[in-house]
């Protein structure tokens, strides 16, 4: 009666003691209060008193006295402790209540999860959860007819579940913790639609599933609901997956296919527009002016209503969801950017392939229609290759574009001698300045700054004069700064060099590109993998991550292949000490449950000491649960009065890792 008075004046550390008291004295006082006192303390939401109640209920459950308990209360304790961010106890309740077949509703396991999600470990989790759910309905194991099944397909994942995890999982960079949910979907009726279309290809892109990317193109182009942005974001993911394959062909024809329809788009448009306009100037009467007139007002008014509520896609594009769009939607229209041209040209100059990317470009220039010259795939290239350093490729690329027809604009030209004076190339420089006088461009005031500078700084006077002589013959305008002239006649009259403000570009820093060509491997049998990682070894190649878990995948799915496994986990231990080659969190757990299944103790205690070191996220609660299945009576009994040093050493992993599961 006393701990009852104390919870309802919310008096709950005078609660907690009276409920240790009685539990010293008695033991558990009756069910309705044990309830009641764990719903009190989930609904102050305070995370020392919800670490008291879980703990109450794991040793209640150790007891054996799990019929305490009611089925909401333990789903209400769940998402307390989902909602104050401890994933870890929040999914063992939702496991213990499976284990009781107390099975939650979806509603619930959506909110739970939905929280869960917000952190890489509760994602993690949550989709682990889904997953453990999902197998029970595989194979159409549950018999919905049956009455005494309703509970437990009232707990059925859902599209919505599965979503709210994807997209957690996508956050957090699990994405192949994801996929295994993606496959888990079809075979228990989980059905997609238009966002969940655009976090397949994220989530495909990012794990380098190209075919599987290629294969959704023609459910995105038949999907009637997608806005521009999720259109857009799936382009993004399948042009940037091409360009991670080194496939430039399927890249840059998927380019020119949108410059293309960019082209007819806008030829259609401008008729149309033509059309219409004609027609309103003679129908359109003047309550209709009138009324249009007034809709941009209307229009703001909207935007600026306090209770506009945010979509679902500026929630994602707030969360970093959205990568930097290399793709941009015009009128619903794909057009290609400056950084899709930078891209592309970067992987054609680094596979050596000028004589290519000048046929793209010619191809480009011949379907696109810039607003000014300064804005053709040309220039953003050629700029692209400046910003590099590659010079030489720049020079060869527009002597491409020459030999086939086509002239680049000034600016182009201009941007390549700058970089040359900048880099002191003269020789070069000059051969340049040859070709520019020979097509009969003209350069500006900035490029003959630059160019007087260098012969400044070579002490070649007279060149310098000779230049800014032909500037004057030019009539070019200069930047309106006088000490430019007497910078130029000293010079002349004595030997020391001026220097001039130079206008310097931005370099783009970006990392080596990724080598995609183990990709390839994710479709292939075993058999055939494991002939391919032994030619890359003898190439002196070495395996990158993706590598490693495509294999460990693969072992797992055969069965058995333990020994295989700890090969390979003795290759990634050699690596991870000699090359700057880290290991995340997905493919060391993947390592970890073959190494546990297959009574690896050694080699698992090693992966977990891995991990621990990199604080990565362990679910051992699944560990816990698969030891008890496959090895409860290992090493039950007292230990042997003889044993070998092997023996010994097996016996001291088994209990180490007993007791880092918190088997004791």
């Amino acid at each position: 009666m006393e701990i009852q008075n104390a919870i309802e004046k919310h008096s709950y550390d005078d609660a907690w003691t009276l409920f240790e008291q009685h539990m010293q004295m008695e033991g558990f006082p009756r069910k309705s209060l044990v309830n009641k006192l764990l719903t009190s303390y989930a609904e102050s939401l305070d995370c020392q008193r919800l670490e008291k109640a879980h703990r109450l209920v794991e040793q209640a459950f150790a007891e054996g006295k799990q019929t305490l308990f009611e089925k909401e209360t333990l789903i209400y304790l769940s998402y307390a402790l989902a909602r104050c961010g401890s994933p870890v106890p929040a999914s063992i309740l939702l496991r213990k209540l499976v284990g009781m077949e107390e099975y939650p509703p979806v509603a619930a396991c959506f909110a739970i999860l939905a929280h869960l999600s917000q952190s890489p470990p509760g994602a993690y989790l949550a989709a682990e959860l889904i997953l453990e759910t999902g197998y029970l309905f595989q194979d159409n194991r549950v018999d919905p007819r049956k009455k005494s099944n309703a509970p437990l397909i009232a707990m059925k994942p859902n599209t919505l579940t599965c979503t709210i995890d994807l997209t957690g999982c996508l956050l957090s960079g699990t994405t192949r913790k994801a996929e295994q949910l993606l496959d888990m979907m079809p075979r228990i009726g989980v059905k997609t639609y238009s966002t969940l279309l655009i976090i397949l290809a994220h989530i495909y892109g990012r794990n380098g599933r190209r075919e599987e990317l290629k294969k959704l193109k023609r459910h995105i182009d038949e999907a009637h609901n997608l806005t521009d942005a999720q259109f857009r974001q799936y382009y993004n993911c399948l042009l940037t997956c091409h360009l991670k394959f080194g496939d430039l062909d399927s890249a840059s024809q998927m380019v020119l296919e949108m410059l293309k329809k960019a082209k007819e788009a806008r030829n259609s448009l401008a008729a149309a527009t033509f059309f219409f306009e004609a027609v309103e100037d003679r129908n359109v009467p003047p309550s209709r002016q009138v009324s249009d007139a007034t809709e941009p007002d209307n229009l703001e008014k909207d935007r600026t209503n306090p209770s506009h509520f945010i979509s679902f896609e500026e929630f994602l594009r707030d969360r970093k969801f959205e990568q930097v769009e290399i793709i941009a939607t015009e009128r619903g229209i794909l057009q290609p950017t400056e950084r899709t041209y930078v891209k592309l040209a970067k992987a054609f100059l680094e596979s050596g392939k000028i004589r290519e990317l000048a046929e793209f470009l010619i191809k480009a220039e011949k379907e696109d229609s810039p607003a000014s010259a300064d804005d053709s795939a040309l220039v953003h290239v050629i700029n692209c290759c400046i910003s590099l350093g590659w010079l030489d490729q720049a020079h060869d690329l527009l002597d491409e574009m020459r030999f086939s027809g086509i002239t680049a604009s000034s600016s182009v030209f201009s941007s390549l001698l700058k970089a040359y004076c900048k880099e002191n190339r003269t020789p070069e420089a000059t051969s340049l300045l040859k070709e520019v006088r020979k097509a009969g461009i003209q350069l500006d005031s900035s490029c003959y700054e630059a160019l007087i500078q260098s012969r400044v700084l070579q002490k070649d006077t007279q060149g310098a004069l000779h230049l800014f002589k032909e500037m004057k013959e030019a009539k070019i305008t200069r930047a309106g700064r006088e000490e430019f002239d007497m910078l130029v006649k000293g010079c002349a009259e004595s030997s020391e060099a001026g220097l001039m403000v130079a206008k310097l570009l931005h370099e783009i820093k970006e990392g080596e590109r990724e080598d995609c060509g183990v990709h390839d491997w994710n479709n292939r049998l075993m058999n055939d993998a494991e002939k391919a990682l032994k030619k890359m070894r003898s190439l002196g190649r070495t395996p990158n991550v993706q590598t490693f878990h495509s294999m460990v995948t693969g072992y797992a799915a055969i069965g058995g292949k333990y020994t295989e496994v700890a090969e390979l986990w003795g290759e990634m231990q050699a690596l991870a000490c000699s090359a700057p080659l880290k290991f995340d969190q997905e493919l060391l757990d993947s390592v970890l449950y073959t190494f546990v299944r297959g009574g690896f103790f050694v080699r698992a205690n090693e992966v977990v000491e891995m991990m621990e070191r990199g604080n990565m996220f362990i679910d051992k609660y699944k560990y816990r649960t698969l030891f008890l299945k496959y090895h409860k009576t290992l090493y039950k009994g007292k230990a042997p009065k003889f044993e070998t040093e092997s023996q010994l050493k097996k016996r001291q992993a088994v209990l180490t890792f007993k007791k880092w599961i918190g088997l004791h």
